[in-house]
């Protein structure tokens, strides 16, 4: 069976969204969503970062991190699967309830249901690359064998 998430409010699988809100210390740093992390990555050693981190929803993150006027790290493309990886795993890690969740998936095929990411997610026509329930599954793993 696949399990197919996307966004944040669907239950019981909407808390593998990045937009869940799911708080985690990571850098020694608090971000208040796994999003915020990732965007704010894009920007380590500027000012930006700070501006990412501090901003109020997961969307505006998300918007700031897309946005190609700022200046993004020069090697993001080679990171920011490590850098997913680790927001996703720290915010598992940090909260039991839906490590819970991830950890009674058992083996199932976790699919980020994403009609317009076909990085992150499975695309509109299912071509994508699911890059997102790819790192849930190995986070998934990493939580079974006691990290």
């Amino acid at each position: 069976m696949t399990i197919y998430f996307y966004v944040e409010r669907e239950k019981p699988y909407g808390c593998f969204s990045n937009f869940s809100a799911h708080g985690f210390m990571l850098d020694e740093l608090y971000w208040a969503t796994s999003e915020h992390y990732f965007q704010a990555q894009k920007f380590v050693g500027t000012p930006y970062l700070e501006k990412v981190r501090q901003t109020k929803t997961p969307k505006d993150a998300a918007n700031m991190g897309r946005n190609r006027s700022l200046p993004l790290r020069s090697d993001w493309e080679q990171v920011k699967d490590d850098v997913m990886r680790n927001a996703v795993l720290q915010k598992f890690r940090t909260h039991a309830d839906i490590r819970e969740i991830l950890l009674i998936t058992g083996e199932e095929v976790l699919v980020e249901n994403s009609p317009i990411d076909y990085y992150w997610g499975c695309g509109k026509d299912g071509s994508g690359k699911n890059k997102l329930g790819q790192i849930l599954m190995e986070v998934r793993e990493v939580l079974r064998n006691g990290d």
